[in-house]
C-alpha cells in the first residue's frame, strides 16, 4: 500500500508541474514556408493579366514578319545593290511544310535598281543543326559609282556603270555542334552583263577602254563556289551583344570563258563585349579579303573587294574604293536603350592595296558617327547611321546590323 501512494504521489506531482510549463509557453512562431505561402496568397489578390505595351505590339508584328515568316504577305525593303537608294517592294511566304517555307519577292528603288527572287528555305534540317537555302532570281542596277581603283582616287572623278545579273544558287550550313562549330558551303550559276551607266556621273565606258580596265561592256558566266569554316557563338548573327566569330571564307570564280577567273579569301573577326549585364556593348570587327588570279587570267573591276557603304566605312559613298585586297576595322559602342532599341557609336578605318604587303595603317580611311537601331531579339529590321568622313556626311538606312 505505501508503494501505491508513493507512486499516486509522484503521478500528481508530474501533473502540476506539466500544467505549469503549458501555462507559461509562449504561442509559436510561423515558420518560413508559412510565411511564404501567406505571402503568395495575398500576392494572388492583386494578379492582373500583363498588358502588352504598343511599342510592343508594333514590334512583335515586325519581328513576326520579318523573321518568323507569321504571315504570307510581308514587306520587303532590300535593295538590289549597294547604293540604289531607298528600296520598296513586297514579298509572299508559303510554308510547304511546319518548318519549310518558299518566300517570292521583289523591291524597286528610287534609283531605279530593280530585284526579283523565289527561295526556298529549310532553317531545320539534321535535327536543328543545318539550315538549306535555294535561291534564284534577277537583278538589275542602272548607276552604280566607280572611282577608280587603289585607295588614293579622287571622288569627283565619279564613273557609272550598270548592270543586269542572272543567278542560281545552293547554301547549306551546318552547326554540327550546334554551337561554336560553323560549316558552310555553296555553289552558284551567275550571268554578269555589264552596260553603260546612267545617272549625273559619266558613264564608264567613256572614260576608260577595256584594256585599262578588265571586265568593261562584258558579259560574263561564273560558276561560283564556296566554303565557311568558322567558330561562332553568338545568340544570332544579326543582332547580338556577346559572343563572338571567327572565321574564313573561301571563294572560287571560275569564268566558263577562261578569260576571269579568279580566287578571292575572306578573313573576318567578329566579337561582343558586354558590359553592365549586356546594356552596353563593345563591338568589333576585322575583315580582310584577299584575291589571285587563276592562270593568268583577269578579275573584273565590278568583283574587286571594295570598301565604302552602308555596312564598312559608312562615312563614304558605296563602292569608293576597290583593289585587289582590302582591310576593314570597325568598332561599335551600343548602348541599349529598351527591349526594341539600341544606339551606337562607332568608327569605321580601312583601305584597298594592289598587293597584300602593301596592307599598312600609314593610309587608312576612316570615319565616325552616331546610330540608332530597331531590334528584335534575333534580327535587325531598321537600321540608321550617321556618318562623318573627310568627303563629308552619310546616311545609312538599312534593313541588316552593321556586323
Amino acid at each position: 500500500m505505501r508503494i501505491s501512494r508513493v507512486f499516486t504521489l509522484l503521478a500528481c506531482v508530474a501533473g502540476l508541474l506539466g500544467s505549469g510549463r503549458t501555462a507559461n509557453a509562449q504561442p509559436q512562431e510561423p515558420s518560413r514556408i508559412e510565411l511564404i505561402e501567406q505571402a503568395q496568397a495575398e500576392k494572388v489578390k492583386t494578379l492582373r493579366p500583363y498588358t502588352v505595351s504598343t511599342g510592343e505590339r508594333i514590334m512583335n508584328k515586325v519581328e513576326d514578319i520579318t523573321v518568323n515568316g507569321g504571315l504570307h504577305w510581308h514587306p520587303f525593303f532590300e535593295n538590289a545593290y549597294r547604293g540604289g537608294g531607298f528600296a520598296l517592294g513586297a514579298g509572299y511566304m508559303h510554308h510547304v511544310s511546319p518548318y519549310n517555307l518558299l518566300d517570292v519577292r521583289g523591291s524597286y528603288s528610287v534609283k531605279n535598281y530593280k530585284r526579283a527572287e523565289v527561295e526556298f528555305m529549310a532553317p531545320r534540317m539534321f535535327h536543328r543543326r543545318g539550315e538549306l537555302s535555294l535561291l534564284g532570281g534577277y537583278r538589275e542596277a542602272t548607276q552604280v559609282g566607280f572611282y577608280g581603283i587603289g585607295t588614293n582616287t579622287v571622288k569627283e572623278n565619279r564613273a557609272n556603270y550598270a548592270f543586269d545579273l542572272w543567278y542560281g544558287s545552293g547554301l547549306l550550313t551546318v552547326r554540327p555542334t550546334r554551337r561554336f562549330l560553323t560549316l558552310r558551303g555553296g555553289l552558284e550559276l551567275a550571268e554578269w552583263n555589264t552596260k553603260p551607266g546612267e545617272g549625273g556621273a559619266p558613264s564608264v565606258d567613256t572614260v576608260y577602254n577595256p584594256a585599262a580596265l578588265p571586265g568593261l561592256d562584258s558579259r560574263i558566266t561564273y560558276v561560283h563556289s564556296q566554303a565557311t569554316v568558322g567558330i561562332d557563338w553568338r545568340p544570332a548573327a544579326d543582332y547580338a551583344r556577346r559572343g563572338g566569330f571567327y572565321g574564313v571564307t573561301f571563294h572560287d570564280y571560275t569564268d566558263s570563258d577562261d578569260a576571269f577567273g579568279f580566287r578571292q579569301v575572306d578573313y573576318e573577326v567578329v566579337q561582343h563585349f558586354p558590359i553592365l549585364r549586356e546594356t552596353w556593348a563593345i563591338s568589333v570587327r576585322g575583315l580582310w579579303q584577299t584575291t589571285a588570279t587563276k592562270d593568268n587570267q583577269e578579275i573584273p573591276y565590278f568583283m574587286l573587294p571594295s570598301l565604302g557603304g552602308g555596312s564598312n566605312l559608312r562615312g563614304y559613298s558605296s563602292w569608293r574604293f576597290r583593289d585587289r585586297n582590302s582591310l576593314l576595322l570597325q568598332g561599335e559602342w551600343r548602348i541599349l536603350v529598351n527591349r526594341y532599341l539600341d544606339t551606337a557609336f562607332f568608327y569605321d578605318t580601312g583601305m584597298v592595296t594592289r598587293l597584300t604587303a602593301d596592307l599598312d595603317v600609314d593610309d587608312l580611311k576612316h570615319d565616325f558617327g552616331f546610330g540608332v537601331r530597331f531590334h528584335t531579339p534575333i534580327a535587325t529590321p531598321l537600321r540608321i547611321d550617321l556618318a562623318k568622313s573627310p568627303e563629308g556626311l552619310a546616311l545609312v538606312f538599312s534593313t541588316s546590323s552593321a556586323f
